[in-house]
């Protein structure tokens, strides 16, 4: 299990250092452009990070590396959702022990909330978008890196698929490990922004988050979401509650 409060920590000395100067750059802008936050001091930072980036960086593709650079990948910050001693959300960690067991043949994401067409998508249906493999690196928000190849579909692909309707603005993702978490239209329909099946020529490995996870390669570790569940396209801003980061005191957008 990730260490939240240590790494909250580390993160507010840091944050706490740039405030003054995200309030400065930040004057300029209008609130709807910015992240939502809960608008105290050490969350300025988030706001100085996330305005640079949309206005340097808007569409900036992170690295890609050869399989020469493909390095040990350690599955820390993680929970089996089908461990019972370690029951974040039991119900769907009981799901996900049966959809498990059947070597994930019956599992399926579903596509819901501001889309034209909502519904559910298998592995193999997922498998028949084309496909997408890069070579990249892993940042964590514990302060180590890796480099590994993921393999999946662009999130784009599917969410054009499903329609999305012309209010969208964020895309939810709730997984079986009893975590959700969030992001923006422009992470969300980014070339590199994947739903990973595959890691280094394989299934996607149970302790990184399989049969499916989020790659969000422009931003920390932490906001791949493991174990998808369920993606819900909104029209306004969910934090959800306990189960989100936000309520640890971690940032919505965690850009690099």
């Amino acid at each position: 299990m990730m260490t939240r409060r240590a790494i909250l920590t580390r993160r507010d000395m840091i944050v706490t250092a740039l405030a003054g100067a995200g309030g400065v750059l930040l004057s300029g802008c209008s609130r709807g452009e910015l992240p939502p936050t809960y608008g105290h001091l050490l969350r300025m930072g988030d706001n100085l990070t996330y305005a640079a980036h949309r206005a340097l960086l808007p569409h900036g593709l992170a690295r890609e590396y050869g399989r020469e650079h493909i390095s040990s990948f350690p599955a820390i910050g993680t929970t089996n959702p089908a461990d019972p001693s370690q029951p974040l959300a039991a119900t769907l960690g009981q799901r996900y022990a049966g959809l498990r067991a059947g070597a994930f043949r019956d599992y399926r994401v579903s596509i819901e909330g501001r889309v034209a067409r909502p519904g559910t998508y298998s592995l193999a249906d997922l498998q028949r978008f084309p496909s997408r493999t890069q070579i990249t690196r892993h940042t964590c928000e514990e302060g180590w890196s890796a480099i590994a190849e993921w393999t999946g579909v662009a999130l784009g692909r599917v969410l054009a698929a499903a329609g999305t309707l012309p209010d969208a603005r964020f895309v939810q993702f709730h997984a079986f490990d009893g975590l959700g978490d969030g992001i923006d239209m422009i992470d969300a329909l980014h070339p590199q922004t994947l739903l990973a099946y595959g890691m280094n020529g394989q299934p996607l490995p149970i302790p990184h988050g399989g049969p499916l996870r989020l790659r969000v390669e422009t931003q920390i570790g932490y906001k791949s979401v493991k174990y998808i569940d369920r993606i819900v396209v909104t029209d306004t801003f969910e934090d959800h509650g306990p189960a989100g980061y936000l309520h640890y005191g971690w940032s919505w957008y965690a850009g690099i």
